[in-house]
């Protein structure tokens, strides 16, 4: 069959998820600990189709976060979130290379590329470093430095990284291939929680790299509206956690029998608010970007006030979660406990203000009333 050949039509990418996070959600317990990874998880993403299924249609995959499936991308990342937020953390980096490699490759690494995410390799996109390390491309084609923050460390077998290029400095992205186990040192990573994200230091010393890694040109990484607006994606993650934490909270009225007590219900009403808000937000932001109808200062804006919404919505389910459950859901193994610190953990993205000032600024220069700020050629 022409590798190219479109396979497995019937592939159901939300059912798949469903059943992914089940299955992850049951284990994430288990890999909370400071050398924890949800590789059986990994392994039950390749094994349903979910690691193959960002590959386009026209390369051998199923086309998912193709358009119009963007909403179903949605779907597929809240639920994997709602299964192990640090799973769906790498899963939503997994989708954000591909969908990098499928904009910005040549054919032919398009190819090869695709044909690794077909065969079960994880990728991975890598683009933070503490001030002070850097990873940069030599005139002999060798790397020198390290990346840090690199969720998936000694995992991630394709790492998508950002680098600089002696002797002009230009800013690339290459794809590099990793052995598993190797080059990653973990011992950095002691955080409240995303334990089980193997966030890490890989050191890229001495790898020698060919013309073919680079994918793209130079300052593609950071091209817009495409750079920003992808944030979507981690924030329909969070929105998963924010689910997994209302749903524990509410688990917990009906086994104590305090759901009849008025404030507990208040409570309650207030957090499904949240949460109902936070979906609204991700499935017009998913939409809008898809759509593509609007300016891109525009887009990137409607995708920064909805990272914003959702981090609110999870502060606030966190906040009225606890205050409902009390010192048990700061207990182990009290389920509320480890969610919650998972969620604080991954709540936190870099640049809020910068994102919400932002926004305002986009929304300043707009004429006319609110009900057109984002209307676009179908509204």
């Amino acid at each position: 069959m022409d590798q190219r050949t479109p396979i497995n039509l019937a592939f159901d990418a939300v059912a798949a998820a469903r059943q992914a996070a089940i299955a992850a959600a049951e284990r994430a317990d288990a890999q909370d600990r400071d050398d924890g990874f949800p590789a059986e998880d990994v392994a039950d993403l390749a094994q349903c189709g979910l690691l193959a299924a960002p590959v386009p249609s026209s390369d051998g995959g199923v086309g998912l976060g193709e358009e119009p499936g963007a909403r179903k991308l949605a779907a597929v990342l809240r639920l994997v979130g709602y299964g192990s937020l640090a799973l769906g953390r790498l899963y939503e980096g997994h989708v954000n290379a591909l969908q990098l490699v499928a904009r910005y490759g040549a054919p032919a690494q398009q190819a090869r590329l695709f044909a690794d995410a077909r065969a079960g390799h994880l990728f991975g996109v890598w683009n933070t470093n503490r001030p002070g390390d850097s990873l940069c491309l030599g005139e002999d084609g060798r790397l020198r430095g390290v990346k840090t923050f690199a969720s998936g460390a000694g995992y991630v077998t394709r790492a998508l990284v950002t680098v600089t290029r002696e002797p002009d400095a230009a800013s690339l992205m290459l794809v590099v291939p990793l052995e598993p186990g190797s080059r990653a040192d973990l011992t950095g990573w002691r955080a409240h929680g995303m334990r089980a994200s193997a966030t890490g230091t890989v050191d890229f010393e001495d790898i020698a790299v060919g013309a073919d890694a680079i994918l793209g040109g130079r300052d593609d990484y950071q091209r817009q509206p495409t750079f920003s607006s992808g944030a979507w994606r981690f924030a329909a993650v969070q929105l998963g956690g924010i689910e997994a934490v209302f749903d524990a909270w509410r688990a917990h009225l009906g086994a104590t029998g305090r759901g009849g007590d008025p404030h507990q219900r208040a409570r309650l009403g207030e957090g499904a608010i949240a949460v109902e808000g936070a979906r609204h937000w991700i499935e017009r932001a998913a939409r809008i970007v898809a759509e593509n109808d609007l300016p891109p200062e525009r887009v990137v804006a409607f995708v920064n006030l909805t990272r914003l919404a959702v981090e609110k919505a999870g502060l606030d389910v966190l906040q009225l979660a606890q205050r409902s459950v009390g010192l048990q859901g700061f207990l182990r193994p009290h389920p509320l406990e480890r969610l919650s610190r998972d969620l604080a953990t991954y709540l936190r993205q870099p640049a809020p203000d910068g994102a919400l000032t932002s926004a305002a600024e986009e929304i300043l220069r707009v004429r006319g009333a609110a009900e057109h700020l984002w209307a676009g050629r179908a509204e």
